[in-house]
Formats: C-alpha cells, structure tokens, sequence
C-alpha cells in the first residue's frame, strides 16, 4: 500500500462513499482560493455598474461571469470527490484549471465594460479541457457503466464548450439567449451521465467543501467591505455616514456565516436526487453571498456622495441579496431540519423584514444588520425549546 501511494502515476479510480475521515485536501483549498480571485473581479464590476445606475445590465453580466465561475468549480469539487487520487498528473491537470479562471478573472471588466468575452471565454475553455481530461483519464481505468458515464461526461464538457463559443462569435443581441441554452445544457450534462451509473461522491467531503467555499465567498464581502469603508473615510472623511454600514454589514455576515453552519447538512446528502438540487441551488447561495459584499460597497460609495444613485437604490443592493441568501439556505438547509411551523417561519419571515428595511433611509443597512442578529438569536432560542421539551418528556416517559 505504501509504494502504491509513493509512485508518481497511478490510476484514477473511484473512492468510497462510506470513507472514513474524508477531508478537503490542501490543493481543494488552493483551488478554492484561486477562485475566489474571479468572484471578486466579477463583485467589483458589479459594484460599479449598480453604483452608476445601470444595475439591470449589472446584475445580467454579473449572472453570467458568476455562472461560469461557480459551474467549473463546481464541477472540479464534485469530480474531486469522486475520484481525487493526488497523483502528479492530476494535481497539474488541476493547476491547469487554476490558470484557466485567474484567465476568466482577467477578462471580467472587459466583459461588463465592453461585452467583450473573448478572454472570458479563454479562460472557461481551459478549464472545460482540463476537467475532460480528468473525466476521460477516469474512464480509462473503469469499466461498464462508470466508462459509459465518465465517457459521457468528457463528452458532454466538450460538447458545450463548442457552444460557448456562441458569446465570442455571435451580435451581442443574441449572447443573452446563448447564455440561456447553454446554461440549461450544462446542467443536464450530469443528469444525462449518471442516469445509470452515479458518482461515488462522499456526501461529507461535499457538505465541508461547499461550506468552505461559502467562508471563502463571505470572506470576500468582509474585505470588499473594508476596503470601500477606508476609502470612504480616507478620500471623504466620512466616518459617521459609514459606520452604520460597516456595522450592519458585519452583523449581515456573522449572521449569514452562523444561519450555514447551524446544521449538518451531509446527512441530509443520500442521493443524486437530493444532491442535484443542492448542488445546483447553491448558485444562488454564492451569488447571493459575494452580492452582499457588491452591495455594500455600492452603499457606501452612495453615502459619500459619489454614486449616480438614491439611498433607496443603494439600500436596495444590499437587502435584497440579503433576503435572497436567507431564503436561499432556508430553502436548500435549514427546513429539512426545523421542527414545527414556528422554526419554518423564522428564515421567510426574517427575509421579508429585510427587504421592507430596504426603506429605512440611511440606516437600512444597520436595520438589515439587526434583522439578521435577531434571526439568529430567534433560531437559537427555538432549538433550545425545542431540545428543552424532548428532554423533559423523556424524563416523564415511563420506563420499559
């Protein structure tokens, strides 16, 4: 076992499902790092489109730059799971798809300023190539219906990446449609692969995976709002403006970070089917996370006077991917663990209150802060009432 683990190559098998002390590998959270780089080249850019008043088309590029981000590391993150044997070969396939989006991050502000997706387009198709060449080296050592699915999958990745070449080549009016198609066809490229053979993927590498990635997204906002609120006070000397929202802000995130990780979602993670649907509805749970952070920083250029916008606009970038990142992880995480309509209604009602703070003037993002604090708390307070009465009528139980 020891020289097989030594040799430099060797064959890329699955794993098992049920491995025990599965964890994310050094070079997964290089990979994640790395990522990250694109998402805060995409919230930049997103920042300054709603801040100078074009937030439709803003929040359009935003959902497509952000789509190619998240589905490629997704992909890897799943593959990973399945197959990752850390041999030579497949830690420099995997750098490869780590050069392929710092080349994605490079063209993002060419994209949103001048719908220019030639280096955007580079960069995906790098890292498309690699993730077929880790799927085609899979299905070299399987046999049966994990070929015929490893097969298919390199297939699938190739066959989309021909069109995706619709955003390079094709009038600008007809990119929003690509996208659209492309969009759809990527995510039934998994479904058609494994519909007779499933990946072995190990639902807690997953879960841990996915909530690394979601620590990586919300560090992100933190540093996006902290360097908006220094500039602030350094150019503006506007310490008073900003403090309510760099208070808010901190309390959104802390709120956001606790409300992910208050369950134990491998548990929940049996099937493909689950699994799908949580895979796939985490875009909006990144998205939502790495907007906040856009949001606030669209805020704080408002509150010193250098935003074509209104406060209501401005309050209104950083509540509504608030509400949509709570109903989001309630939808994909806490109600498959909340106990009694009282639990349930936390996180909905929690979304729509941040949304009306959209209206608060000046302080929403404080009030939306506050919001968010008072959620944790109320879903802190529920469960213990909630362990306190099963401890209670175990105790009164009769004895058997």
């Amino acid at each position: 076992m020891t020289s097989e683990i030594q040799r430099p190559l060797r064959p890329l098998t699955a794993r098992g499902r049920d491995e025990p002390h599965r964890v994310a590998s050094p070079l997964e959270l290089f990979f994640d790092l790395c990522f990250v780089v694109a998402i805060a080249q995409a919230g930049i850019q997103l920042a300054h489109a709603v801040a100078e008043g074009h937030a439709g088309g803003g929040i359009l590029n935003y959902a497509m730059q952000f789509f190619s981000i998240w589905w490629a590391w997704m992909n890897f993150s799943w593959f990973a799971s399945a197959y990752d044997n850390d041999d030579v070969l497949y830690r420099i396939v995997t750098l490869v798809q780590i050069a392929g989006v710092l080349v994605l991050a490079a063209g993002v502000a060419r994209a949103f300023e001048q719908h220019d997706y030639l280096v955007v387009w580079l960069g995906y198709l790098i890292m498309r190539l690699a993730m077929a060449t880790q799927w085609l080296r899979a299905a070299r050592g399987a046999t049966g219906p994990e070929r015929t699915m490893a097969l298919r999958y390199a297939g699938g990745v190739l066959l989309c990446m021909i069109g995706w070449t619709g955003l390079v080549v094709l009038p600008e009016p007809a990119r929003g449609w690509v996208f659209l198609v492309m969009v759809i066809a990527e995510l039934c490229v998994p479904r058609f692969a494994e519909k007779n053979f499933p990946t072995p993927w190990h639902p807690h590498h997953i879960s841990e995976r996915y909530g690394l990635f979601t620590i990586i997204v919300l560090g992100e906002t933190i540093a996006a709002a902290t360097v908006a609120v220094k500039s602030g006070v350094d150019e503006h000397d506007a310490l008073g403006e900003l403090l309510p929202i760099a208070a808010g802000g901190l309390l959104i995130v802390f709120a956001a970070w606790w409300i992910y990780f208050v369950v134990p979602i491998h548990g929940h993670l049996r099937s493909n089917q689950q699994a799908f649907l949580w895979g796939y509805g985490h875009y909006l749970i990144f998205a939502s996370a790495a907007m906040i952070g856009a949001g606030l920083e669209v805020a704080v250029t408002q509150a010193v006077g250098k935003a074509h916008i209104s406060t209501l606009s401005a309050s209104a970038a950083v509540t509504l991917p608030t509400a949509l990142y709570l109903l989001s992880v309630w939808a994909l995480h806490a109600r498959h663990y909340k106990v009694g309509i009282t639990q349930q209604l936390v996180l909905p009602l929690a979304a729509l209150l941040v949304i009306c703070c959209t209206f608060a003037g000046s302080w929403a993002v404080l009030a939306a802060g506050l919001v968010s604090a008072l959620t944790v708390a109320a879903g802190v307070a529920l469960t213990a009432r909630t362990a306190a009465g099963k401890r209670r009528e175990e105790a009164t139980a009769p004895a058997s």
